[in-house]
């Protein structure tokens, strides 16, 4: 088996990557994070991506490298995690009763230092939620390290009523998509 890292502390995303039977190291990388002027959803989330991976790659020679991004954006801005419990309330409250978009960059830095990348968007609908019910989301713990405020895989889950696209994207690593660029990039792992 190829020797691969995952760049990235998720918890989520080492778990997705172990659902895909690939054998990870975990090495968070540490990189800004900020948006840029003017920088669109799918380039920030790629640009991240990309970023964590080649980060990650400089101190694992020989090593297959995927890192990652994920972001909820509404009405064009990207939501990042929310800082304290009024800032989950005005994300969740924004989110309430609407439509959003997940983006998630994907990138994979080969052994020779080849970069491949790719986006996926998922659509989400979140239930109207009353302040009671967004302060007791909170209370969880559950929407402190989560991009928008939620996780649609743990409790945050009955807040969702419909995605169009990847359920995995909206998790943090959608797994085709992952795969699909795996095997592009030449990684002999894949199934």
């Amino acid at each position: 088996m190829e020797a691969m890292v995952l760049a990235s502390a998720s918890p989520r995303r080492h778990a997705l990557v172990a659902q895909l039977g690939l054998n990870a190291r975990i090495q968070a990388a540490d990189i800004d994070e900020s948006v840029q002027a003017g920088e669109q959803p799918g380039a920030y989330v790629e640009r991240l991506a990309r970023g964590k991976a080649q980060a990650i790659a400089h101190s694992a020679p020989g090593c297959w490298v995927l890192g990652a991004d994920t972001s909820v954006v509404i009405d064009g801005a990207i939501l990042g995690k929310p800082t304290d419990r009024a800032h989950a309330a005005q994300m969740l409250g924004c989110l309430a009763g609407r439509r959003h978009q997940v983006y998630t960059g994907i990138a994979v830095v080969a052994p020779e230092g080849s970069v491949s990348s790719h986006v996926d968007v998922s659509v989400v609908e979140i239930v109207a939620l009353s302040a009671a019910q967004i302060h007791a989301y909170w209370d969880t713990g559950e929407p402190a390290d989560k991009a928008g405020g939620y996780a649609v895989q743990g409790i945050g889950g009955q807040y969702v009523s419909r995605i169009e696209g990847c359920f995995y994207n909206v998790m943090g690593l959608p797994l085709a998509a992952t795969m699909a660029l795996l095997s592009k990039a030449g990684f002999k792992g894949t199934q």
